[in-house]
């Protein structure tokens, strides 16, 4: 993979930034709610900050290279101007002797696996799956355009937006891809005005459905949400020769649950490992779990070689719409020929307006856009070197005085129906 796009984003100053709240912790980094000191004092426009402490180089010898990718690959969604709407923007970066950060926007909807935990039956109505969907296929038809297969898409990757939509997050496993004649890739122009849900699904081409969502939305206070953790796989060269129709990757990476046959295979890969993800993805939304799980990670990949994903009650489009994406030779999946407008054409999507989708001003959830214990947060914030220093210091000493991320509950909230 080679993106040669250097940071072009303003760099911050770690010494104005104040951190409010620990928002993630992953294998890359630890993910902050932050504010500018000097240009918002108040916090009116806080922001997410993921910082990756160098000296934890030594314990994941990849962990920088895929940390700078993550960087690059955010520099190029970022340039040029109007970005796309269902991907973040890089509003800054830092590197300095102790830290690598980059800042991009707050979503504070949480991810989509905390919005399906809220669920009554923690899954989605066919009619939300759809406006979820659409705006995914459309953020990886974005990246597809511009050469990038994802190869990490599952529901915590999922971003909820003030204003309802998604964002994709964590691109450090993304790659770059010469595509091939059989990919016709199409982008979404973004209309001039908004316009409500009403409009964007064409009233008299709606694919039916019966099944009611009622439940609670998403609340900044998710961390006493109980959720399984997907484990990645982490990358590893497969030393194979190279592919006569095209370019493709050997990397054995992605998400247990979430990788596509060709992967577990070892047989190369490009962008249908997307459109397999967004199958797995599409089935957990309807069922409430992955179609493949095992008991252990050999178990997982076995189903994911030899099982066929089970389905409840009786055929719809929606699960056609899986089914296809989930064939296991990539060549026979769908979107392989001609990417992202191959799955648009399917029934489920029926009647979609795909260019009024990134206007529709009412989706199914929207975030509370007042967090009650901000101004509290503002008060009592955190620095970030500080947070560092105290986790590195000795058991005996006394605990950090920081709140545990898992101290803190969810309130419900309504999800409406649409």
């Amino acid at each position: 993979m080679d993106l040669q796009t250097k940071p072009s984003s303003p760099e911050l100053n770690l010494d104005n930034l104040k951190a409010l709240k620990v928002l993630g912790q992953g294998a890359m980094g630890t993910v902050f709610l932050v504010h500018d000191r000097a240009a918002d004092p108040s916090a009116r426009c806080p922001f997410a900050l993921k910082v990756v402490e160098k000296s934890s180089f030594q314990t994941k010898l990849d962990a920088e290279r895929r940390a700078r990718w993550e960087i690059q690959v955010l520099t190029r969604l970022s340039d040029p101007a109007p970005t796309h709407s269902f991907l973040p923007t890089l509003m800054g970066h830092l590197d300095s002797a102790e830290f690598l950060a980059w800042a991009v926007p707050y979503c504070p909807g949480g991810d989509l696996n905390v919005l399906r935990y809220r669920q009554n039956d923690r899954v989605f109505s066919p009619a939300v799956i759809r406006f979820y969907l659409a705006e995914i296929l459309c953020a990886l038809d974005h990246l597809h355009s511009m050469g990038i297969v994802y190869r990490d898409l599952k529901p915590e990757n999922v971003l909820i937006q003030n204003s309802g939509h998604v964002t994709l997050t964590d691109f450090d496993l993304s790659r770059t891809l010469t595509k091939t004649a059989k990919t016709i890739i199409t982008v979404v122009e973004e209309p001039k005005h908004r316009r409500n849900l009403s409009r964007w699904i064409d009233n008299n081409k709606r694919c039916s459905n019966n099944n009611g969502i009622c439940s609670g939305g998403h609340n900044s206070k998710q961390k006493g949400l109980k959720k399984a953790k997907s484990a990645r796989v982490s990358p590893v060269s497969r030393r194979k020769l190279s592919f006569s129709n095209g370019e493709r990757s050997n990397s054995f990476v992605g998400t247990e649950e979430y990788v596509a046959p060709e992967v577990v295979r070892g047989d190369g890969h490009e962008f249908a490992v997307d459109w397999w993800a967004l199958g797995v993805l599409t089935y957990e939304m309807l069922y409430g779990t992955t179609p493949f799980k095992g008991k252990n990670r050999k178990e997982t990949f076995r189903n994911v070689l030899v099982k066929e994903p089970p389905f409840i009650g009786k055929p719809t489009a929606l699960t056609d719409l899986i089914g296809r994406l989930l064939i296991k030779d990539p060549t026979r999946r769908l979107g392989y020929f001609k990417g992202a407008s191959e799955i648009k054409d399917h029934v489920f999507f029926r009647g979609v307006r795909w260019d009024l989708l990134m206007e529709v001003s009412r989706p199914p959830f929207i975030p509370s856009r007042d967090e009650p214990d901000l101004t509290e947060k503002v008060t009592a914030g955190f620095d970030i070197r500080e947070y560092f220093q105290k986790l590195r210091s000795p058991p005996s000493l006394p605990p950090s005085p920081l709140p545990s991320p898992s101290s803190e509950h969810h309130r419900n909230l309504s999800l409406a129906e649409f």
